[in-house]
């Protein structure tokens, strides 16, 4: 039986009230495993560039965050709870954004300006956390970073104070200035072709295999069914959503298996926005 260290014990903990955690040395991420260096397996399917990865140790930093216990416990990542420094969590994948404010100023900035909300003490700053998901960015203000929706955060602690809902300030700083080139709508149920014909997604076996495994995906889960719907929305986006091949018959595959699993129409209509957010679709 594999002993288990204080860090595994917080992390099987927050696993269980449905916070993706991973392991951190120091204060970042293990790297990835001989096998996945640069990005040669593909990535992990709620990555950017989504692929086959079934890789067992804690690789592909935030998007190796889990609530699997079993895997949390597994000897592949054993080595890494002995020699990891503390727990980190991928703050969407528990429906959260993180407002980290790295300075007085910064702290200053935010009692000012942002409604009241858990607050945890870091090293030099706070931890701001809201219930909500957004893109994150960093710098957003002098000393301002906003860990949501593909980032790590480090596991400080419970904190002080109830969670408030993500307001429209928080939000409105990732948002960029709109480019002056004007863009033409990307709609689901037209395929886009490319310069080496029309994409790939379009052989019915790829992307029906793709949906139905989401379908799976989704219909399987026990807990945190939020997070586990909008990480299967991103993951399929990211697979198919940029070449048209999606249509809306394969959307409500996944609205209905969502639904099923009590997600309301809405509930699954932000998680698919937030997705495509995400992904700047």
């Amino acid at each position: 039986m594999t002993q288990q260290t204080p860090i595994r014990r917080v992390a099987l903990t927050l696993a269980a009230d449905g916070v993706p955690v991973l392991p951190l040395r120091g204060k970042v991420p293990f790297g990835n495993c001989r096998y996945c260096a640069g990005n040669a397996c593909g990535g992990r399917p709620n990555m950017k560039n989504a692929g086959p990865c079934q890789c067992p140790a804690p690789c592909h930093a935030w998007a190796a965050a889990t609530t699997d216990p079993d895997t949390i416990a597994s000897p592949a990542w054993a080595a890494a709870w002995r020699r990891a420094a503390s727990v980190a969590y991928h703050p969407a994948g528990a429906g959260l954004t993180v407002v980290d404010l790295d300075n007085p100023d910064a702290i200053a900035w935010a009692h000012a300006s942002l409604p009241a909300t858990r607050t945890l003490r870091t090293t030099r700053g706070e931890h701001w956390i809201y219930q909500g998901v957004m893109p994150s960015a960093n710098a957003v203000r002098p000393g301002v970073d906003i860990k949501s929706l593909m980032a790590y955060a480090r596991w400080l602690g419970n904190g002080t104070g109830a969670i408030a809902p993500l307001p429209a300030v928080v939000r409105s700083l990732a948002v960029k200035e709109p480019s002056h080139a004007r863009r033409a709508p990307q709609t689901l149920t037209v395929p886009l072709r490319g310069r080496e014909g029309e994409c790939r997604h379009r052989a019915p076996a790829y992307l029906d295999r793709g949906i139905a495994m989401a379908v799976q995906r989704i219909t399987e889960a026990r807990s945190a069914i939020h997070a586990t719907v909008y990480r299967t929305f991103l993951a399929v986006l990211s697979t198919h959503g940029r070449c048209g091949c999606l249509t809306d018959a394969h959307v409500a595959r996944l609205f209905t298996a969502a639904q099923a699993k009590g997600e309301s129409p809405r509930h699954c209509t932000d998680a698919w926005t937030n997705a495509r957010t995400a992904l700047g679709m």
